[in-house]
């Protein structure tokens, strides 16, 4: 069971990055904060001053098509952001 499944790269989660050192990632739904914290302490080799979570509820979406209104729900997911120390930094574009 992978922890980490990809980071949350936004124009905010950028301006997080730059002011605050805050990056957040996608996670398992059934992951706890230590987890978390571990997870990410392991795969960055950074070290990790705090995690906040959340669970961000999927989306009932509607679209009109030829054959009718078609109604759809978006997935349901965690998502922790992860605040680091200063000094720290996490590199998403080093393996491109």
């Amino acid at each position: 069971m992978s922890i980490i499944k990809k980071p949350v790269i936004t124009e905010k989660m950028t301006l997080e990055s730059e002011k605050f050192n805050r990056y957040a990632f996608v996670v398992d739904r059934k992951a706890n904060k230590i987890q978390i914290k571990k997870a990410i302490e392991e795969q960055y080799d950074v070290v990790v001053d705090s995690v906040r979570t959340m669970v961000c509820i999927g989306k009932k979406r509607v679209r009109g098509s030829k054959s009718g209104m078609i109604v759809g729900k978006t997935s349901t997911y965690k998502k922790a952001i992860v605040q680091l120390p200063e000094g720290e930094a996490i590199d998403f574009y080093s393996n491109i």
